[in-house]
């Protein structure tokens, strides 16, 4: 049985841990600007310190090291399901670069509670509201958990919209560089809930940063999202 790696470690790495943390950075930032063409948009939408949730739509086991290597937060870690533990490249990788290990399929509360400890310390952490990688490429329906974490850790949401890391791999054997692009939106911050509904609030909420994310995708992305009456406004709004 393959063991997760000590919790602690992934929120607070001593200065051994950064050193091969940075020396993997450098790696990823390599390989991803000699292997594929990745265009980072927006990137100015990323507060430059302090505790943020980077929510991204979920397509390609590519997306987590595009976000590794973003031109402003190199602190940036991220919620990684436990079934990438099996997979030794995936594991080396997530140990590596700080990640927190997630059980989907329960409430993970260790893993929560990380991920709030590392947020309290002004850090930033991706996160895949969805849940899962989606087969199709487009938008899956979102979950809670974003939203409730960034309610406990009081930090804004930048949504993110990622578009061709699913073929990139598919490229590079036909001798090509795939073209990815990390699309930024402006920070979220979200209100607080009302007190008579609080589950409406939250699914509204929820709703609210993945249309948010829609908008930063082309339409053929959208899945879930793209009739919702929130994605057309935004659109109409040029956010």
């Amino acid at each position: 049985m393959v063991e997760k790696s000590n919790p602690q470690e992934a929120v607070t790495p001593d200065e051994h841990q950064l050193v091969k943390r940075t020396r993997l950075q450098n790696l990823m930032r390599y390989l991803i600007r000699h292997l594929t063409d990745t265009e980072f948009i927006g990137a100015e939408n990323l507060p430059p310190t302090g505790g943020i949730l980077v929510a991204t739509n979920h397509i390609s086991r590519l997306d987590i090291p595009v976000l590794f290597v973003n031109p402003v937060r190199p602190d940036i870690t991220a919620l990684v399901a436990d079934k990438y533990l099996k997979y030794p490249f995936f594991r080396w990788f997530t140990i590596m670069a700080g990640g927190i290990w997630l059980d989907r399929t329960k409430a993970d509360f260790s893993a929560f509670s990380q991920a709030l400890t590392l947020l309290q310390q002004g850090r930033a952490l991706g996160i895949a509201p969805e849940g899962t990688r989606s087969n199709t490429a487009t938008l899956l329906e979102g979950k809670a958990g974003t939203v409730l974490l960034a309610h406990r850790g009081r930090v804004p949401i930048i949504p993110v919209g990622i578009t061709g890391s699913h073929t990139a791999l598919k490229s590079l054997l036909k001798l090509r560089k795939g073209k990815i692009v990390a699309r930024f939106g402006k920070p979220i911050h979200l209100p607080p809930f009302s007190r008579d509904n609080r589950e409406e609030d939250l699914k509204r909420q929820t709703d609210e940063v993945m249309c948010r994310i829609a908008a930063l995708l082309p339409e053929e992305y959208r899945g879930f999202y793209k009739d919702h009456p929130r994605l057309k406004e935004l659109l109409e709004e040029g956010v």
